[in-house]
């Protein structure tokens, strides 16, 4: 297949890892070639860029035919300079469709410049991407609220770079993604939201431009909209596990289409998730590790051992629970098949399940599982772990910090038995073997608490590639950077699976459009 058959081309701004872009890159629907080509991807962070980087110089190659260098490169045995080395023109083409660049005020020229070369005139074509949201985001705002200058925080305002992108190049559709915490946001008592909706209807009008008559339709991938006047904007938020993604991940999607193209794109068809367990359940046991300390598996061993059944039982004082709670405990501490490695490369291939995900993440060339290591954790923390697992295992939910016996309870000035309504009660998050995963956020850059693996014995948290896997990267994407850096690439994702999708109502859109002006 010849690359350069792809039919439209995608401008992809504040791109992360690539999730969207991925997203778009792989949506073929039947057709003879993928109706989509990733032209142009901008990021500024490091980390993240060099991901994004990696993936465009994959796509100059076929789909199935990746280089045998690259999978060399996943089990060690090349540099990821000895791979570029080997294939300059490949090389010297990412480096034309995935700069690494900040977009501002001040690089408005140069991004301009760039997507005017790699449009090449071409008038079909999709904007897509979000701002960067911690000023949205609910746990960033709780963080920032008192801090000096937060109203007048800059990435309040990043999507005007995004307007000025439009303003200057009239995409005929545009997707523009970002958290559900857009919902509540006000600065100066002022909606957030009613702001972007008003300013994404007539972007000329926010940039001291004309108002030239450059208009949008506003769509929501989840609801009927009839018209842009009052629109309710709670209507923009697609919760992904309601199509398929194995993850209750709630964001804002609002797809514009330009005024004087009378087409109008359908909506995200439903369809029922897989859970955890399907999705990584096959991935090899693993132990965590010890933070702190001489970090060997008898330590280990003895860490978790110190948590004792009886004493469990004597604390939960009678609750339902108590005594299946603490014979989980007690089951299988000393038991030496616990697994003793805390990291595998062992691929373990297909998943067999009948599912439209299942194939999302599997390559047949692949014979090495990368990014499946454990962190380690302090000692008081495994043993949380390990108790909040048996007791999702006994009850089906995760545990609340009242639920935790006192001498498993966090030594916190605000946490302490008696405290009836504590702070951050679920700090502690099992994720259930049987549903969707919680949202995988960049807070698990930081620690683990809220993603605790749901087998016993394991006493951690997700890897990176299964928290890859729950947002639905495929097996062979490589996450470059340190360990942290990639935990904040997968949280900071879009699906690729969800953004396939989209890119499947995108096509749709363009191909009904006839030829724009």
């Amino acid at each position: 297949m010849n690359i350069n058959q792809t039919k439209y081309p995608v401008v992809d701004v504040f791109a992360g890892p690539g999730g969207l872009g991925e997203g778009f890159a792989s949506a073929y629907m039947g057709r003879a070639c993928p109706p989509f080509q990733v032209v142009l991807s901008l990021e500024r962070d490091e980390f993240a860029h060099k991901t994004l980087f990696l993936r465009h110089f994959l796509r100059y190659f076929p789909a199935d035919q990746f280089p045998d260098e690259y999978y060399a490169y996943l089990k060690s045995s090349i540099t990821l300079d000895e791979v570029y080395g080997r294939y300059p023109n490949e090389f010297a083409k990412a480096q034309r469709s995935a700069p690494r660049l900040s977009i501002e005020k001040k690089t408005h020229g140069l991004v301009t410049e760039l997507i005017k070369q790699r449009l090449a005139d071409k008038k079909k074509w999709v904007l897509v991407g979000g701002p960067p949201c911690q000023a949205y985001s609910l746990a960033g705002r709780s963080r920032m609220m008192n801090k000096p200058g937060f109203e007048d925080d800059p990435r309040h305002f990043l999507y005007r770079e995004y307007l000025a992108i439009i303003s200057s190049h009239r995409p005929p559709v545009f997707v523009m993604e970002n958290v559900k915490g857009l919902l509540s946001a006000k600065v100066d008592d002022e909606s957030i939201i009613q702001r972007i909706v008003s300013d994404l209807s007539s972007p000329k009008s926010v940039n001291g431009m004309d108002a030239n008559g450059l208009s949008y339709r506003l769509y929501s991938l989840s609801e009927q909209i009839s018209s842009n006047e009052d629109i309710d904007p709670r209507m923009f938020l697609v919760k992904a596990e309601e199509y398929g993604v194995p993850q209750a991940r709630h964001r804002m999607f609002i797809v514009g289409v330009r005024n004087d193209l009378k087409v109008e794109p359908c909506r995200l068809r439903r369809d029922t998730p897989l859970s955890v367990d399907e999705v990584i359940g096959d991935f090899p046991k693993i132990r965590s590790g010890l933070s702190r300390g001489n970090d060997s598996y008898q330590n280990w061993q003895n860490e978790i051992l110190k948590l004792s059944g009886s004493g469990v039982l004597k604390q939960l004082n009678g609750h339902a629970y108590a005594k299946d709670v603490a014979n989980g405990i007690h089951f299988g501490l000393n038991d030496s098949t616990y697994p003793q490695e805390r990291v595998s490369t062992r691929y373990p291939g297909k998943l067999r399940i009948n599912h439209p995900t299942a194939d999302v993440f599997f390559d047949p060339r692949l014979n090495v599982l990368t990014g499946h290591e454990s962190r380690g954790h302090m000692a008081s923390d495994l043993r949380r772990y390990r108790y909040a697992s048996v007791f999702a295992q006994v009850t089906g939910k995760c545990p609340r910090l009242t639920d935790f016996p006192a001498s498993l309870l966090p030594t916190h000035q605000n946490v302490n038995s008696e405290t009836p309504n504590l702070p951050f009660s679920d700090r502690f998050r099992v994720q259930l073997p049987n549903q969707a995963a919680t949202t995988i956020t960049s807070h698990i850059s930081k620690d683990g608490h809220y993603y605790i693996h749901y087998d016993p014995t394991q006493c951690r948290s997700l890897t990176v590639r299964e928290a890859a896997r729950l947002q639905t990267f495929p097996d062979n994407y490589s996450f470059e950077g340190p360990r942290t850096a990639m935990y904040h690439q997968v949280g900071n994702a879009v699906p690729p699976y969800l953004a396939r999708q989209i890119a499947e109502i995108i096509a749709d859109t363009l191909d009904a459009m006839g030829n724009p002006d």
